[in-house]
């Protein structure tokens, strides 16, 4: 990586070659270098903060704190933090990521080529899995030892995808699976399976009849699936189950603590649970239907309204899908969040009750989006094409500098930063200092008695330090220079 001295004295020369300038200039944000669109030096030593930025959002450098920044986007963009010693990578953002840490290290593409690698305190106890899902998985369990799978030839999978242990050959052709001690036999799956271990049993001939029993604990069984199904679970306990479905006309369910039927499944039916003292009627849902309980209650004449209070959350519909509101609330958070027409406008606020922080996002499809963070810092890009509906960290770091022409920041302090067009002309203001600049018409800094102004970057310049002014042309250093009381005199700046 570049040091910033060289990076600094690089830009430099650049900007002297282009404008004739012959150092940096300092803002309330430190050192700023700027060549539009090709270069965009910043620096605030005070905050440990610099950024290099290239050809506006495209190339990226940014040191802040203990992270560390580097983009080409959208192609990658990578993200280092030096107390952590961890890398977060992104590259072309959804399509691939790694990320890298002491203790893991993970790749994938699409979530369908990966691989894992779980690190413990002595190498040797090193964990890692590979995949090209679905046709070649690979890895080590720490109860059954290594395994590999190659579909459809071969293959054996341990600790994955909901089950102890996979097992196949020429799959379909024959397969075998393990779940808490229970086998599950397959020959040209689904058409033909058989059940046991653990002592369950049963068999299957998909779609005309299957049936599947371990004694005092469950049964069920299957004909012509899915139009005939019935099972009994829970056998052994104080509230055995029973259901019976003929899909899509009728499906029953009955238990000591719980009952329900349906009919043309899900629009009509009944349910009533006894422990919890529930109910809910469903009169052609989701349109009509209604729910009571102590931990719930619903009411749905949709599109007119809907309105569902569950536990501590509460959701409500007006002329859907024209306004929604949800929130939920509990002893130390609350979230409201209010939506039109799904994600044509959305306002959500967070709140934690404690320690008397909260944050907002609000956006406007696709005009704008508004966030204010705990610490108070808020933020207005224009436009905002997808904030509405996908708002994530990744967007905002590989894609949304492209669109967001206009970006302004400010915090409760009064501090504030503008930017138009990557910096053609931006704004800054902290305190009693403040720059701007006009890319390459006018530039201006100031603070209490100090005063820069340049026209044409430094074609004609304007200085005023503590009453004494100096007025200078064609980048030259020598200038007119005088004091408060109109002094004029001939000198070196």
């Amino acid at each position: 990586m570049i040091s910033r001295k060289i990076t600094l004295s690089l830009l430099l020369v650049v900007l002297f070659a282009v404008t004739g300038s012959n150092a940096a200039d300092q803002s309330p944000a430190g050192d700023i270098v700027t060549v539009w669109p090709l270069v965009d030096y910043r620096e605030s030593p005070a905050e440990g903060y610099w950024n290099l930025s290239l050809l506006g959002p495209l190339f990226k450098l940014q040191h802040k704190g203990v992270d560390t920044d580097v983009a080409l986007r959208p192609l990658v963009y990578s993200r280092q933090n030096s107390d952590n010693k961890s890398t977060d990578n992104d590259y072309l953002y959804p399509i691939a990521s790694s990320q890298s840490s002491p203790d893991v290290t993970r790749f994938q593409i699409l979530k369908l080529i990966s691989t894992d690698l779980f690190r413990k305190d002595e190498p040797e106890n090193a964990e890692q899995t590979n995949m090209l899902f679905p046709f070649y998985i690979s890895g080590t369990s720490k109860k059954y030892g290594p395994y590999t799978s190659i579909l459809p030839i071969y293959g054996d999978i341990y600790d994955h995808f909901w089950r102890d242990e996979y097992h196949y050959v020429l799959f379909p052709l024959y397969g075998r699976t393990v779940k808490d001690g229970v086998n599950s036999y397959n020959v040209l799956y689904p058409f033909f399976g058989a059940t046991t271990g653990n002592g369950a049993s049963g068999f299957r001939i998909w779609p005309l009849y299957g049936q599947t029993a371990r004694a005092g604990d469950f049964q069920s069984r299957f004909v012509l699936w899915p139009f005939f199904t019935s099972s009994i679970t829970g056998q052994s306990t104080d509230n055995p189950t029973s259901k019976t479905a003929l899909f899509p006309l009728y499906d029953r369910m009955t238990s000591p603590k719980a009952d329900s039927w349906h009919l043309l499944w899900p629009f009509f039916g009944h349910v009533t649970n006894r422990d919890k003292n529930y109910e809910e009627w469903d009169f052609g849902w989701p349109f009509f239907w209604s729910a009571s309980g102590p931990g719930r209650s619903a009411l749905s004449v949709m599109p007119l309204f809907m309105t569902d209070r569950s536990g501590d959350s509460w959701r409500y519909w007006a002329l859907w899908p024209l306004l929604k509101h949800e929130e939920m609330q509990s002893e130390h958070y609350r979230h409201e969040r209010d939506r039109l027409l799904f994600f044509f406008f959305t306002d959500q606020r967070e709140s934690w009750l404690n320690d008397g922080v909260s944050r907002r996002h609000t956006a406007l499809w696709p005009l704008f989006n508004y966030q204010r963070d705990p610490q108070g810092l808020r933020t207005l890009s224009i436009p905002a094409p997808v904030e509405s509906f996908l708002s994530r960290d990744e967007i905002d770091r590989s894609w949304a500098p492209f669109w967001r022409l206009y970006i302004q920041r400010w915090n409760e302090q009064g501090d504030s930063a503008v930017s138009f067009l990557w910096n053609l002309y931006w704004h800054e203001s902290r305190g009693s200092q403040l720059a701007y600049e006009l890319y390459p018409l006018i530039r201006f800094q100031g603070e209490d008695t100090r005063s820069d102004f340049r026209f044409l970057k430094g074609l004609v310049r304007y200085r005023n330090e503590q009453g004494k002014k100096n007025l200078s042309f064609f980048w030259l250093p020598m200038g007119i220079s005088w004091d408060s009381a109109l002094t004029a005199s001939g000198g070196t700046q």
